[in-house]
């Protein structure tokens, strides 16, 4: 039997919590309101500020990274769809910083990815931005730095934290919302095992795209190279809290509370259950779904969202926890905790369950033809960069030498206004979450099955499988499309899109 990645890089740490966002307002660094004497631009509406600070995950465990504003995660940044801000952004540390507003259709300008052109926030300097919050719902902001091989840059750091743009009518009625953001520390490097798959359906692997990575794999290993390297984590958290060392979510029997759940980690897909109770999933990436579904488990790829009621029915003082024993008695989860209840919190492992996208489509659809259809075939060059997997598209990996190099041509040239495809397949073992910048996308396929409805800005791409996904050329400039494990995009899972 093949040992999974989890078990090839078990955790040693013990960590995990909670700390719950507020559900309103906006915990921030805002600045003050303006006399009417005083210019009104001397102040910007919000202000983000990206410094070195230590987190206090656990009783006596602390760690050093970089955040924002000092706290992880993040401030909860609300604005209004529609309604234009302005955003000061600090880089206190000595590197130079891209902040990317993840999820939103905006301006290349203030994307946030050197790729596309965005100006970078100097060390020690100041970046003034300007851009109007859209769509709404759920997004967030994180760091568009590249790692490479220093696992304490990029989304290694503590420099994630949501966003939630006020939508004109809220998907689903509810008591209370909860921000929860997943995310692990303490990062290590080690040679990679394989990735279990098992909960993604459809899973049936495609078998042509299994024997190209297969044997591109063999190959290698009767070379003598190694595994590439992959990274492990010593440190598991929600809301940058392990598990029992942080505020219990408090219900009251009978409420319907909204969770926004965020994976902010820089290579993790994350699950969620609570024992006795199910999820009613009503926006995926912060779309509304067109066929909210119940389901016993939430399954998350790197920076995929999901929010979801719960209806508090089964009162205890229960676990809302990862499914892997390991990380979850490592700290991820976090106690949910019913008036007036009390004991030791409780774990009930859910039955199995696959997660499908196409569980909340519209039933029986299917998405409009396309104008044009681009093939993408994704493949791995095992242990090729210097002990790392390089990784391509269509045969060429985004160059990664240079963090502040020169502008690499786009290799995907577009239309305005024309509806396009992506057809994608995976020829190799490992989950890839699939982002497009600036643009929300249609799953219009998977695994050779059709759907429509569902929006979303990353989707997870299993191991030697297909998916489509069709978008509409309506924001014009560069846009990247990369996959958003951090070890994968910065050794070259990434190509650009252009149209003007």
């Amino acid at each position: 039997m093949s040992q999974t990645r989890r078990q090839f890089l078990k955790a040693t740490g013990l960590m995990t919590g909670s700390l719950l966002l507020p559900s309103s307002g906006c915990n921030v660094e805002r600045q003050p309101g303006n006399p009417a004497s005083q210019d009104a631009t001397d102040k910007a509406d919000f202000a983000v500020r990206i410094q070195a600070s230590a987190v206090e995950i656990a009783r006596d465990r602390v760690v050093s990274t970089v955040t924002y504003n000092g706290q992880f995660p993040g401030p909860l940044l609300r604005f209004k769809e529609g309604h234009q801000v302005s955003v000061d952004i600090f880089n206190d540390t000595d590197t130079p910083e891209q902040l990317h507003w993840h999820g939103q259709k905006i301006s290349t300008d203030v994307d946030g990815a050197a790729e596309e052109g965005t100006p970078y926030i100097p060390a020690h300097g100041k970046r003034r931005i300007l851009f109007t919050p859209n769509p709404a719902g759920y997004r967030f902001y994180h760091t568009h730095n590249r790692a490479g091989a220093n696992l304490y840059a990029g989304q290694y750091t503590g420099q994630v934290g949501p966003v939630y743009i006020e939508p004109a009518n809220e998907p689903g009625r509810y008591d209370r919302e909860v921000f929860l953001v997943l995310k692990e520390f303490e990062p290590t490097l080690s040679r990679g095992g394989d990735v279990a798959q098992d909960f993604l359906s459809p899973s049936e692997p495609d078998k042509a795209l299994k024997q190209t990575g297969e044997a591109a794999m063999n190959a290698s290993l009767a070379k003598g190279m190694p595994h590439g390297y992959e990274v492990g984590y010593e440190s598991f958290t929600i809301n940058g809290r392990m598990l029992g060392h942080g505020e219990p979510i408090r219900v009251e029997q009978g409420d319907r509370v909204l969770f926004h759940i965020l994976n902010g980690s820089a290579t993790e897909i994350r699950s969620l259950a609570l024992p006795g109770h199910s999820f009613q999933v009503v926006a995926l990436d912060g779309n509304p779904v067109p066929n909210p579904a119940q389901v016993p488990v939430l399954w998350l790829g790197t920076a995929e969202r999901v929010s979801a009621v719960v209806e508090m029915n089964r009162p205890g003082v229960w676990i809302l926890g990862d499914l892997a024993n390991d990380d979850r008695r490592h700290g991820m989860g976090i106690v949910v905790e019913y008036a007036s209840r009390s004991g030791k919190p409780q774990w009930v492992a859910p039955p199995i369950f696959r997660w499908n996208y196409a569980r909340f489509a519209k039933p029986g659809a299917s998405a409009l033809p396309p104008d044009e259809t681009f093939e993408m075939t994704f493949a791995k060059d095992n242990a090729a960069d210097g002990g790392f997997n390089r990784w391509t598209i269509n045969g060429v990996a985004f160059p990664t030498d240079g963090m502040f190099g020169k502008m690499v041509p786009a290799t995907v040239h577009l239309e305005q206004g024309k509806r396009y495809r992506l057809r994608m397949r995976n020829a190799s073992d490992d989950i890839h979450p699939l982002h497009l910048h600036r643009h929300t996308f249609e799953l219009t396929n998977l695994a050779g099955t059709s759907t429509a409805g569902v929006l979303k800005d990353v989707v997870m791409l299993g191991g030697y499988q297909r998916c489509d996904i069709d978008f509409v050329a309506d924001n014009p400039g560069l846009t990247l499309f990369h996959c958003h494990q951090q070890l994968h995009m910065d050794y070259g899972f990434m190509t650009l899109l252009s149209y003007v």
